[in-house]
């Protein structure tokens, strides 16, 4: 495993175009409303990454064909915006983006609900979710381990009676989308790699409401619960530094 250490001038890059990020979901979150596609935000976003001189992590990436992932209600991660898939009252959808500006990512996820009328239940599943990435990102210091971020998400996650989703991870972040190391949204306090300071990682906890199982459906990106329960997702970029926690995100 090969951890890149980035330096204050690259964390300071890094920095940018997670605000270009932040940006980008600021400007989504307003689009998202009944009666809305999915495909409609994913055009609102692919012009504002373009204006801003930044370049779509996701588009291409793999063969993906869009600059968001939408993932709607039971849909956790990597659902593919279209023209057809229009929001309703209740729903909710798990925006994803990546820009890169500069030579390097950012890189981070909402959950957002749909419309005024939100379920307490649905509620919950949010503000835990949200909360389990807060908790882990207090986690990111000088000297933790990758197994207090995880265990930071699954701890607050299972005591809410909701379930971590296993069959993807996190991951460390810069020049690349996916560097060294994957970070679990499970694990034990004290276990894995030591954090450094100029670690930044892609800190995401993905929660499904019902069982943690996943499958991918054919168009071979969209991972669903099999359960059917609702899931899910928020991600911030963080960068490990000597005064703590840096989030490059918001």
């Amino acid at each position: 495993m090969a951890i890149m250490i980035k330096t204050r001038g690259e964390i300071e890059k890094m920095r940018r175009s997670g605000k270009a990020v932040w940006q980008v979901l600021e400007e989504v979150r307003s689009k998202v409303v009944p009666g809305a596609t999915t495909m409609d935000l994913e055009t609102a976003a692919e012009k504002m990454i373009a204006d801003m001189g930044a370049k779509s992590a996701f588009k291409g990436y793999n063969g993906f064909p869009c600059v968001l992932c939408t993932s709607v209600n039971s849909e956790v991660v990597h659902g593919i915006p279209s023209a057809r898939r229009v929001l309703r009252e209740g729903d909710i959808v798990s925006v994803d983006c990546g820009v890169i500006l500069d030579g390097f990512y950012g890189d981070s996820a909402v959950t957002i609900p749909v419309g005024s009328k939100v379920q307490p239940g649905v509620r919950k599943l949010l503000d835990v979710t949200q909360a389990s990435l807060e908790q882990a990102i207090q986690e990111a210091q000088v000297g933790s381990s990758l197994g207090d971020i995880g265990a930071a998400v699954q701890e607050m996650v299972e005591a809410a009676g909701f379930s971590v989703v296993r069959d993807f991870v996190g991951h460390g972040i810069g020049v690349k989308m996916h560097e060294d190391p994957q970070i679990p949204n499970y694990g034990r306090r004290g276990q894995g790699v030591k954090l450094k300071a100029g670690m930044v990682l892609a800190i995401e906890p993905m929660v499904n409401a019902g069982a943690a199982e996943v499958k991918v459906l054919q168009d071979g990106w969209t991972a669903v619960t099999v359960d059917g329960s609702l899931s899910a997702h928020f991600e911030h970029t963080v960068a490990v530094t000597e005064e703590g926690p840096l989030v490059l995100t918001r």
